[in-house]
C-alpha cells in the first residue's frame, strides 16, 4: 500500500509554541475496491500504526502518538509491536491493573522507573506505551551512542515544552552504560519534574546504577517470556502473515524453546521462516539446520556470570551432580574461561568438602593439570569429572569454620609470644635467656606424644577445628579424641 500526503494539514504547536503544519497521511487506495487496482485486499484491515523506534535528539518535536502507518516491508517485530499496554505479553505482574505500571496509568501519573529485564521482553515498547497512556512527550536516547551534550539538549528541550504544558518522558536505553557522573546528571531534572525518567537495563541496577538515582526511581523487573507468552506472539505473527508457520508441532515447540524467553528473537526467526517457500513443514531436525539457535545471555563480568557460578557452587554443596553439570555446561558453552571454573571448583573442594574427602582437592588439581595438557574440548571432560566428584563427595565445612575462628582469634590477641620452650633458639644468647628450654621432643616420648601445652601463657587452649562424623573426618574425630584423652592423662 502506498501513501500520499494530503494537501491540507493539521495545526499543532512546535517546541517554542509556534504553529507547525503536520501532514496527514491518507492511503492511496482509500475508498477504492480491488478492481481499481489497489493491492489492498478486500476485507484485510489496514496495517497497524507504526510506532517509531527512537526519537531524534535533534528534532524539535516528536508527539507520543503514532502518525505513520507501517510500511509493508517493516520487520515483523515492528508490525506486531503492541499498541496498548494490554497487548504486552508476559509482563502482567507490572502492566496489569494491579501491577505498578497499571496503577500509575489508572492514576494518570507516572513516576520515574527503571525497567530491568533480559533482552526481548518489552522494555522499549512499555516505555513508549506509557508516554502515550499518560499523554507525555516521548524522547528516547541510547546510552551506547549518547553523551553529556545529548543529555543537556534533551533536558533543555524538555524545559521548553514544559513551558507550554507538555511534560516529557525521557527513555534511556542501556542506562547502565552511563558512568556515575553521567547518571548524577539526571538527578536535578528528575527531582524538579523536567523529565520523567524511564531507564532500561539488562544489568542488575543495584550494581550498575548510582544509589542516588535508584532512590528517585522505582525498579520494575521484567521476566523472560514464558512459553505461553511466546505462543501468543507466534499466533499474532501467523494472523499478521495470514498463514501458519511452515513447521510441524514438535518443530514449533523447538522454535519456542530456542528463543530462550526473547520475544524479538522469536519473531525474527519466524519472519525468516515466513520469507521462504518450503515444500513441506520442517521437523525439529530440519529447523535446526535452517535456523541458528539463540546465543545464551551471558556476560563474563556481570550478573549473569555471577548467578551461574553461584548456582554451580551451591549445586555442588547441595550434592546434586546433575544440576552442577548443567550449570558447568551453561558456562562452558557460553565461552567461560575453563581455568576460572577450575579455580572455583578448587575453592569448593576446600570450602565445602575439606577433610571429609581429601581426594576432592587432588581431583581438582589433577583436572587443572589435565586441562593444561589437553586443552579444549578434550580437557573439559576432566573438569566435568572433577565437578561430579565434588558433588558426590561427603561434605564438611569444618576446616572453613576453623579458619574463620582462628583468624578472628589471631586478630584479637595481637602479638602474644609462644611459650619459651617452643621458641626458636638458634643463638647462644637466645638459649641463655630461656628460648627452647624445657622443650619435650615428642618422638623421644611414649606414643610420640609429649602432651605439652603449646599456647601462649596469656591464653587458655582454644578449639577451632571440630571434625564432622562424615567421610574421612569421622576418622579424624577419633584421632582427636585419642590425643585429647592422652593429653589429659599425661597432664592430669
Amino acid at each position: 500500500m502506498s501513501v500520499i500526503p494530503a494537501e491540507a494539514g493539521t495545526q499543532t504547536l512546535g517546541p517554542l509554541g509556534c504553529s507547525v503544519r503536520q501532514p496527514v497521511w491518507i492511503p492511496a487506495c482509500a475508498g477504492m475496491t480491488s478492481e481499481h487496482g489497489c493491492s489492498q485486499r478486500m476485507g484485510k484491515p489496514l496495517p497497524r500504526p507504526y510506532l517509531p523506534r527512537m526519537a531524534d535528539l535533534f528534532a524539535g518535536f516528536e508527539p507520543a502518538a503514532p502518525i505513520e502507518t507501517h510500511p509493508e516491508n517493516a520487520p515483523l517485530a515492528d508490525r506486531l509491536r503492541p499498541r496498548t499496554l494490554s497487548e504486552v505479553v508476559g509482563q502482567d505482574h507490572i502492566t496489569g491493573p494491579e501491577g505498578a505500571i497499571g496503577r500509575m496509568v489508572s492514576a494518570g501519573r507516572l513516576s520515574s522507573i527503571i525497567l530491568w529485564g533480559p533482552p526481548g521482553t518489552g522494555k522499549t515498547t512499555i516505555a513508549r506505551l506509557l508516554a502515550d497512556a499518560v499523554d507525555l512527550r516521548f524522547v528516547a536516547i541510547s546510552a551506547v551512542f549518547s553523551g553529556v551534550a545529548d543529555l543537556k539538549k534533551s533536558f533543555a528541550e524538555a524545559r521548553e515544552h514544559a513551558k507550554i504544558g507538555k511534560r516529557t518522558l525521557l527513555f534511556v536505553d542501556e542506562i547502565h552504560r552511563f558512568n556515575r557522573a553521567q547518571q548524577d546528571g539526571f538527578l536535578p531534572y528528575v527531582e524538579d519534574g523536567t523529565v520523567t525518567l524511564v531507564g532500561a537495563t539488562t544489568e542488575n541496577p543495584s550494581f550498575e546504577l548510582n544509589a542516588a538515582l535508584l532512590s528517585r526511581a522505582q525498579v520494575l523487573i521484567l521476566e523472560r517470556l514464558g512459553r505461553g507468552a511466546l505462543e501468543q506472539l507466534l499466533d499474532r505473527a501467523e494472523t499478521e502473515m495470514e498463514r501458519p508457520l511452515p513447521l510441524t508441532p514438535p518443530a514449533k515447540d523447538a522454535l519456542i524453546a530456542s528463543a530462550d524467553g526473547d520475544g524479538r528473537f522469536l519473531l525474527n526467526q519466524a519472519e525468516t521462516l515466513f520469507s521462504v517457500n518450503l515444500p513441506e513443514p520442517l521437523d525439529p531436525a530440519g529447523l535446526s539446520n535452517f535456523l541458528q539457535r539463540r546465543v545464551a545471555v551471558y556476560d563474563k563480568d556481570r550478573e549473569g556470570h555471577y548467578n551461574l557460578i553461584s548456582a554451580l557452587h551451591k549445586s555442588i554443596r547441595g550434592s546434586d551432580p546433575q544440576a552442577a553439570l548443567y550449570y558447568l555446561a551453561r558456562m562452558l558453552t557460553a565461552g567461560e574461561e575453563p581455568l576460572f571454573l577450575l579455580r572455583r571448583l578448587t575453592r569448593a573442594a576446600v570450602e565445602d568438602i575439606g577433610l571429609a574427602d581429601p581426594q576432592a582437592l587432588v581431583q581438582c588439581i589433577a583436572a587443572k593439570d589435565t586441562y593444561d595438557f589437553l586443552g579444549s574440548p578434550e580437557g573439559e571432560l576432566a573438569i566435568a569429572q572433577a565437578c561430579v566428584y565434588l558433588a558426590t563427595a561427603p561434605k564438611s565445612n569444618a576446616v572453613y569454620k576453623a579458619q574463620k575462628a582462628a583468624w578472628k582469634s589471631a586478630r584479637e590477641t595481637g602479638s602474644l609470644m609462644p611459650p619459651a620452650s617452643i621458641r626458636n633458639a638458634p643463638t647462644k644468647l637466645m638459649r641463655d635467656i630461656g628460648y627452647g628450654k624445657g622443650y619435650a621432643y615428642d618422638h623421644d616420648t611414649e606414643d610420640a606424644f609429649s602432651g605439652s601445652d603449646y599456647w601462649p601463657d596469656e591464653m587458655s587452649p582454644q578449639t577451632f577445628y571440630t571434625p564432622t562424623e562424615r567421610g574421612f573426618e569421622k576418622r579424624l574425630s577419633e584421632r582427636l579424641a585419642y590425643w585429647d584423652a592422652l593429653r589429659a592423662e599425661k597432664n592430669g
